[in-house]
């Protein structure tokens, strides 16, 4: 009997790995109920943002390429070997999100750093602090992220129907993403013992890169996905220079890129595209959102998450830098207001002894606090 509940846990484990994003079926819900609603011969493959998925695509392959070669892990453990105090190893680990999303995204850097900070946490006998360092590594991810246009797939998109350079992308997101560094950096007084001496088990910590030549294929191809970003290079040429490089140099990477997010993306883009020919819908839509761009794409992203709602909201308005604030405050919040934050908890959930009721209750706490300051910052200073 006790082999046959074994079995059947390793079933229900295996089902729950293979499971489908529930955010990718819902996108292929909608979008097929729209076309139930539309004359399919007024629908375009112009609706779906072919740049965006090029784009993405490229960046997920070559982060994938640097994190298999070790590139990060290496980083992070030559940092943290000259670590002496709590507040020190507490920093360390909260930043390295926040500004490693600036270039890899918010999921890949909480993918890579959070499993990263549970072992250095437990190898330093400090297990008590991996719901607040967690916690604050997912809030510095998501809002690190906001600073850039490949921080995360919505400013990808943003940016590019927007067609800011990127300097006025950056007026916009700096000021945000300054206040996120200054509030992280004082949230470590809240952590106990961030005074305290301690010995870091990172220390012995050998892992070396694996193959130099091929990190630097890597980064020369993410530096063109940086030209193509700012249009200095063209996309389809850009995807197939990463294709046919990544297939000469390990073709199993071209497997791992996030694929459900890009049929997720290609879902939303075809309801988008159809809500958008049903005249009543998107007059009702566009009332709603007139001059309330930044108060709607926070509040819907709490409730279907901060990517699709800029997929959505974009259609509707022109106001595209009012969009950018609002979609990326409104990864604060909920769980699901950024679907990356589910990758902090899932990592977490899996800790033995984890007690997922405090963490959801610190997660909620200390992302309403954060997200109240950045609306003091957008409303109290003038700023909007």
């Amino acid at each position: 009997m006790k082999m046959n509940n074994t079995k059947q846990h390793s079933i229900l484990s295996k089902i729950k790995k293979i499971s489908p994003d529930p955010i990718l079926i819902t996108s292929w819900v909608l979008a097929i109920l729209s076309i139930l609603f539309v004359n399919s011969k007024k629908m375009s493959l112009q609706d779906i943002d072919f740049r965006t998925l090029e784009i993405l695509w490229g960046l997920m392959v070559i982060i994938q390429g640097l994190k298999q070669n070790r590139l990060f892990d290496v980083i992070a453990g030559k940092l943290l070997k000259k670590v002496t105090y709590g507040w020190q190893l507490f920093l360390v680990l909260i930043l390295f999100p926040f500004f490693s999303a600036m270039l890899i995204t918010n999921d890949v850097a909480l993918i890579i750093f959070v499993p990263f900070s549970i072992m250095v946490l437990e190898k330093c006998h400090q297990q008590k602090r991996l719901i607040p360092i967690i916690v604050l590594q997912t809030i510095g991810a998501n809002l690190g992220s906001m600073l850039t246009p490949i921080g995360n797939p919505q400013n990808l998109y943003l940016y590019g129907i927007a067609k800011l350079s990127l300097t006025d992308f950056l007026k916009v997101t700096f000021p945000f993403t300054l206040a996120s560094f200054v509030m992280l950096c004082f949230s470590i007084l809240w952590i106990p013992d961030w005074k305290q001496k301690m010995e870091v088990g990172v220390k012995s910590y050998t892992e070396e890169i694996r193959n130099w030549k091929q990190i630097l294929i890597y980064l020369i191809l993410f530096l063109t996905a940086m030209l193509v970003v700012i249009r200095v290079f063209n996309d389809r040429i850009f995807l197939m220079i990463v294709f046919l490089s990544v297939f000469m140099i390990d073709k199993k990477l071209l497997l791992k890129a996030d694929y459900a997010l890009l049929m997720t993306f290609i879902g939303f883009f075809i309801f988008v595209g159809n809500i958008g020919r049903m005249e009543d819908v998107s007059t009702l839509i566009e009332k709603v959102l007139d001059h309330r761009e930044i108060i709607t794409s926070l509040g819907l992203s709490q409730i279907i998450s901060n990517v699709p709602t800029a997929l959505l909201l974009s259609k509707f308005t022109d106001q595209y830098r009012d969009l950018i604030i609002g979609v990326n405050l409104g990864g604060l919040g909920t769980l699901i207001a950024s679907m990356a934050s589910i990758i902090s908890y899932k990592a977490y959930a899996n800790v033995e002894n984890a007690n997922r009721k405090k963490y959801l209750l610190t997660f909620t706490l200390l992302n309403v606090i954060f997200l109240l300051c950045q609306l003091f910052i957008l409303y109290g200073t003038g700023r909007h």
